[in-house]
């Protein structure tokens, strides 16, 4: 054997007994040998689940699991027409047939299976999650050509509500088509109890048509870049959450709404008629909600939770208070029933 073949041999063996001392280091910390275990066990040996996906305004239930779980998620980014106001129709890029896409609820230290089928005849397509840890939010992993799929996994480090996103080129004109959505990322001991959730997410559209021309409308990408929407609507058309589809609620019962602005340009006003948010959970995060907010304002790319109860019966209206975007569809209802409530409001002549 050659001398530096003898010293390379020991080059690894110096190596393997230096991890031997660490680790057995390690093992003589009193509660350290448990928390590798735990974390081992955790990464490697979890109960695997699909996930409940549901689309707005409807959002899953909350999770029962008391332990972090390996959860497949099944998307599909294709290409649809489909109507965007009255008379109004729109070549939608969708995640799941719906714009926004999927409500995709986890838990904390979830590790996330996701798999991207991209039925698109001749576009790339991906998702940036900004809950996912690492480059791009997921989003170079998860590139799939057309007719391809492809599958990544994330563990979910941190709760919150969060914001998912095409970030494939050229992205500004992906997310003003319609790829995106929100996941949830609950923390160990989920939030508290309310008797309805919703998922409302507001967006524009930027139609070579001015707002209210009728026909198929095509993509504008100088109005895009100019920052001019002909539409910002709630849950992809101006009527979704209006008439029959109004949101429902009872006097006294409370309400949360997960709210997110894919803009992809306009900051959001988001506000409720006739109410203030009891608890605002401001740009998703869930440690230090905020008591009797009036308005948030939310920016493209980012979420918040808000929390009311309904104590009179009657319409109330959710819109954007930069009031004059509710003429391009930024508004929608809560239709809440029951007795009066003279005591609280009353007409008086």
């Amino acid at each position: 054997m050659r001398a530096d073949e003898s010293l390379l041999g020991r080059g690894f063996r110096f190596r393997e007994l230096g991890v031997l001392s660490v680790l057995l280091l390690l093992a003589a910390i009193p509660g350290c040998e448990k928390r590798l275990d735990s974390e081992s066990a955790s990464f490697g040996s979890q109960q695997t689940v699909t996930a409940d996906l549901t689309y707005a305004p409807n959002v899953p239930p909350p999770v029962a699991r008391t332990a972090p779980a390996r959860v497949i998620v099944n998307l599909e980014s294709q290409e649809k027409t489909a109507e965007l106001a009255p008379g109004v129709t729109y070549n939608f890029w969708m995640y799941n047939g719906h714009v926004p896409g999927p409500f995709i609820r986890v838990r904390v230290g979830d590790v996330v299976e996701i798999h991207l089928k991209n039925l698109s005849p001749d576009k790339t397509h991906t998702v940036d999650f900004h809950a996912v840890t690492g480059p791009g939010g997921g989003a170079p992993v998860l590139m799939a050509n057309p007719g391809q799929e492809s599958v990544g996994v994330f563990k979910m480090l941190h709760p919150g509500l969060f914001v998912y996103h095409c970030a494939a080129n050229p992205m500004p004109a992906h997310m003003s088509n319609g790829l995106y959505g929100m996941l949830f990322v609950e923390p160990e001991r989920g939030l508290p109890e309310v008797d309805h959730e919703y998922y409302v997410m507001q967006s524009e559209f930027y139609t070579e048509g001015s707002v209210g021309q009728q026909g198929l409308q095509a993509y504008s990408s100088s109005k895009a870049s100019a920052e001019t929407p002909e539409y910002v609507v709630f849950n992809g058309n101006t009527g979704s959450l209006m008439g029959a589809n109004m949101l429902q609620a009872k006097a006294g019962e409370t309400v949360r709404i997960f709210f997110g602005n894919a803009g992809p340009n306009k900051i959001s006003a988001f506000h409720v008629v006739g109410t203030s948010f009891d608890r605002l959970y401001r740009d998703g995060g869930l440690k230090h909600p905020d008591e009797n907010i009036q308005t948030i304002l939310v920016a493209p790319g980012s979420a918040a939770i808000a929390e009311f109860q309904v104590l009179v019966p009657g319409h109330y209206t959710l819109l954007d208070h930069s009031i004059f975007r509710t003429e391009r569809g930024a508004m929608g209802m809560i239709n809440v029933d029951g007795p009066d409530a003279p005591q609280i409001y009353n007409k008086l002549k």
